[in-house]
């Protein structure tokens, strides 16, 4: 682009009388023709700069590696679930979920079982499931067993997809002007220096907002559904034991529990029985005394 002659004497006055730093402010404020102008000046300085510091310069002002940033999705809801069923069998009940988040379109993330001697058989599944599908996902649980708790909670979370955004938009913004500022810098190795760490700054801004936008946009795709599955309690005993045997066992130990009752009773009814005995003969023997007449 041609810059007309009097733009380049304002150009040229600008940066030999103004400081660096007015002269970056005037660089960003002015017209694009007086920037232009600011901007051959500086180049034209430039190899007068110290070596170390235009090696850096040229390090640093290579553009950040970055994902590009997708629009806005329509639907900015993380839906997550929790449900309880009891099952006939773990291991029926465990495949028939695998193959529920398959056809949905999902997958099981973890699978956590317990099925040790004396304990519950039950197991715990997390399951991935695609936003749209994540209804039919609940609706194919009452084929598992009997429901016994679901609770469903929806996070919007779309305005803070859009501040992130705008954040992240700006962030960029900044570093652009950085790096343009590093190409055509001149003068002191620490201006240069204070240059590197807000780039530096700003690209780890840069790389925490786009951490969060992917960690919104992956669960807003993919729901999450935990499903607890378990067996019935058993009515006595332990998985593997004989239920009659076990019955036995306790019918006898009802029966030794009554026997240490009646036992243990016989403190209080012992004392009390010899008290009740001991009135009694005395209330006997003073009823056979004669009585006295009232003459004598």
């Amino acid at each position: 682009m041609r810059v007309p002659l009097v733009v380049a004497v304002l150009a040229a006055t600008a940066a030999c009388t103004l400081s660096p730093e007015r002269v970056d402010r005037v660089a960003t404020d002015s017209s694009p023709a007086l920037q232009v102008g600011i901007m051959q000046q500086r180049a034209a300085a430039a190899p007068s700069a110290v070596p170390e510091a235009r090696e850096r310069m040229a390090a640093l002002a290579a553009p950040s590696v970055s994902m590009p940033t997708p629009g806005i999705p329509s639907s900015m809801v993380i839906r997550t679930g929790q449900t309880s069923i009891e099952v006939d069998s773990l291991e029926r009940a465990v495949a028939q979920v695998r193959l529920l988040a398959a056809r949905v379109g999902g997958y099981v993330a973890n699978t956590t079982m317990q099925t040790g001697r004396g304990q519950l058989r039950a197991a715990t599944l997390e399951v991935k499931i695609p936003a749209a599908r994540f209804d039919d996902g609940l609706d194919g649980l009452s084929v598992l067993g009997k429901l016994e708790s679901v609770n469903v909670n929806a996070e919007d979370v779309g305005e803070e997809y859009t501040d992130v955004t705008a954040r992240m938009t700006n962030a960029r913004r900044l570093e652009t002007r950085l790096i343009e500022l590093l190409a055509t810098r001149t003068g002191k190795l620490k201006d240069v220096l204070d240059v590197e760490q807000e780039l530096a700054r700003v690209r780890g801004e840069i790389e925490r907002y786009e951490g969060r936008l992917r960690y919104l946009r992956a669960h807003a795709v993919l729901s999450t559904m935990t499903i607890y599955v378990h067996e019935p309690l058993p009515v006595v005993g332990h998985a593997g034991a004989s239920v009659i045997g076990e019955a036995f066992k306790q019918a006898w130990r009802n029966f030794v529990a009554l026997v240490a009752a009646c036992i243990r009773g016989l403190g209080i009814v012992i004392p009390i029985g010899v008290l009740v005995t001991v009135a009694w003969l005395g209330a006997k023997r003073l009823s056979l005394l004669p009585s006295r007449s009232p003459g004598r």
